[in-house]
């Protein structure tokens, strides 16, 4: 069986982390493992020498000074993440460490030196080499002994001298295992070693203890599976087939279910099984080196989830996100980036702002000079497409500087703002409409009220009536406008609700014509199929003729006749309302229906909020009907909508 020292200056030398020994009041670099040397950037000619010999470069850096605080005081020093000047192939490498200082203690009790750990588990996979590589030479060392037992055969005079020799050694190789056994329970990380005949842990860590959530008397001597069967299943065939091929087995953030605490707890740790060979070239043991990485992976997941976030965020507002870099002048953007712009993946800078309207080309500009005072960007522009459409995109980013000042690159959305903007236009338009149009017949109203207010100690019967009636049509005015904008509240809403009847068409129809006013100019014209009923809501469709009749006086005053048909078409009635007016250009004709839009073919100026038409067909289109225009111009108008033949 291999003995424990070599096991352990396995370990050590094998170990991926950097651990070294430093003897004495000189600061002897005693023992240096091949993970301190590579990041040391030294060979091993430096173990021997003092601290100060081997690494001058660190003369000005604090590790000396710290090496012989502990000597001094044989109280630890841990530190996290600190850092570290080498001399690495003729430059300075700069390395941060999380490292801890050990007293080491004879058995007296007296400080012997410093022991350090440092955590590195880039050389881990090295650790098989080196094992070998000590094997080798015990094995040397082992026939250079029987070549000396065979020498004392014949010079029995020098037997006394090589006793005495082999004594020290032994003593030597006594202390040397009892430093490393030292060395493993003091480890930063989790050390494990099984023997590979019976699976019996023969030397296990604080750490070790810690991370598998047992008590030393729980494993330590004991069968590695009876200490950790929840691992068993999983981990117990892996362990079987090192031992097996003498491959070494490693782990990347392996996500393992253990009884930690009495309960179970899911925990993800990047290890290693190493076999650790005899003389003989058999596998004798295994060493588990295991590190938890469980925090560093939650915390990557939780970023992947909130990086998942927003971007299901970016998409859900269809934004458009990019980064664009100066030094290069290109753009790395998204999909939807591009479909916003108009252009293709691999734009430059100055790809973009051509597309920008020539009125705000300077906006990019100015906001980056802004953006070097706040570090940030947001403006809107006008982008210029094929054919002349017009789109406007909400830019934000934020500027990211060099030490010297300059813009170094950008992140940043866009959003297409366009429908936002004409929906902003159609609102300040009808702020300016309503304004208007209900200014007059206020200022009208209130005349009338102030001069009735004058007359009410001495009523002029001439004068009295006629202020009355011209208060009485400034407030039906009012009441028209308002009743016109709370109907469109109502339908944004979702508020109207039908309320369907069985009705007489054409009662209907005449109904609607005598709100009109009880002036002689207008006349009525039934034609068509007057019999016939609908299944509908008639107050709102009796609404709907009103504006249709409405609109015909007011762009068609001088159609003295208004003519209104009812026919029969099968699954629905076609409702139509005719002028002989002057028509509407084709161009006007699509937006007739559209809110806030009004139709002035003759240049004046028509009074009304532009809601009628646009609050009509929300009415016939709640009842599954269609509405609709034929215009001649010169010949007049016929507005028309149907109703469906519902029974």
């Amino acid at each position: 069986m291999i003995p424990n020292n070599e096991i352990l200056a396995g370990l050590i030398e094998g170990s991926p982390y950097p651990i070294f020994l430093i003897l004495g009041d000189d600061l002897i670099v005693a023992v240096a493992n091949a993970a301190t040397l590579k990041a040391w950037g030294k060979d091993k000619s430096v173990v021997g020498k003092s601290f100060s010999e081997a690494l001058p470069e660190l003369k000005d850096q604090p590790f000396e000074s710290l090496l012989r605080q502990v000597m001094a005081t044989g109280e630890p020093y841990y530190a996290v993440n600190d850092r570290a000047d080498f001399l690495i192939d003729g430059q300075i490498k700069v390395s941060y460490f999380t490292f801890s200082y050990q007293p080491l203690k004879d058995a007296n009790g007296h400080i012997i030196g410093v022991v350090c750990y440092a955590t590195d588990v880039t050389g881990l996979v090295e650790s098989a080499e080196k094992i070998k590589e000590l094997g080798e030479q015990a094995l040397l060392m082992n026939a250079q002994l029987a070549s000396n037992n065979r020498k004392l055969e014949a010079f029995n005079e020098e037997l006394a001298t090589i006793n005495e020799e082999l004594t020290e050694s032994n003593h030597l190789l006594e202390l040397s295992e009892a430093r490393f056994k030292n060395l493993i329970l003091q480890a930063p990380f989790a050390i494990c070693v099984i023997s590979a005949n019976n699976l019996i842990v023969t030397a296990v860590n604080a750490r070790y203890l810690e991370l598998v959530g047992k008590k030393r008397e729980q494993l330590d001597g004991a069968s590695i599976w009876a200490g950790v069967p929840e691992a068993a299943e999983l981990y117990a065939p892996i362990m079987q087939e090192v031992i097996r091929s003498g491959i070494a087995y490693s782990a990347k953030e392996a996500k393992v279910t253990l009884i930690r605490n009495g309960r179970p707890e899911q925990v993800f740790i990047d290890f290693t099984y190493e076999p650790v060979f005899d003389v003989s070239g058999n596998v004798s043991a295994v060493m588990v080196v295991g590190i938890d990485v469980s925090e560093k992976v939650n915390a990557r997941k939780a970023i992947e989830e909130v990086e998942e976030r927003i971007r299901l965020a970016v998409e859900a507002a269809d934004i458009g996100t990019y980064e664009y870099r100066f030094s290069t002048d290109d753009f790395v953007a998204s999909e939807r980036f591009s479909e916003i712009i108009g252009l293709k993946s691999g734009l430059t800078r100055k790809d973009l702002v051509d597309q920008y309207h020539p009125e705000d080309k300077k906006l990019s500009d100015q906001a980056l000079a802004e953006a070097k005072t706040t570090g940030r960007i947001l403006y809107e522009a006008r982008l210029l497409h094929q054919g002349g459409m017009v789109k406007w995109v909400r830019f934000q980013a934020k500027v990211y500087f060099d030490e010297n000042g300059q813009p170094e690159r950008t992140l940043g959305t866009a959003i297409d703002i366009t429908q936002h903007k004409a929906l902003q236009q159609q609102k300040d338009d009808f702020i300016s409409i309503a304004s208007h149009e209900l200014k007059t017949p206020i200022t009208s109203l209130k005349a009338s009220l102030q001069l009735i207010t004058k007359l009410k100690e001495h009523p002029n019967q001439a004068v009295f009536p006629k202020l009355l009636d011209q208060a009485t049509r400034s407030m039906n005015k009012i009441s028209e406008l308002v009743d016109d904008l709370l109907n469109v509240s109502k339908m944004n809403q979702g508020q109207i609700e039908l309320k369907k009847s069985r009705f007489k068409v054409a009662d209907m129809l005449e109904r609607a014509f005598s709100h009109i006013g009880e002036t002689s100019k207008y006349s009525l014209v039934l034609e068509g199929d007057l019999q016939e009923s609908a299944f509908a809501d008639e107050h709102r469709i009796e609404q709907v003729v009103v504006n249709l009749v409405n609109n015909a006086i007011k762009y068609a005053p001088e159609s003295h006749s208004i003519f209104m048909s009812i026919k029969n078409e099968g699954e629905a009635i076609k409702i139509t309302v005719r002028d002989t007016g002057p028509g509407i250009p084709p161009d006007k004709i699509p937006q007739l229906f559209d809110r806030y839009y009004r139709a002035d073919a003759s240049g004046k100026q028509i009074s009304g909020l532009g809601l009628g038409l646009y609050i009509s067909a929300e009415i016939v289109e709640r009842h599954g009907g269609q509405i609709g225009v034929d215009s001649v111009l010169g010949a007049g108008s016929s507005f028309w909508f149907t109703l469906p033949m519902l029974s």
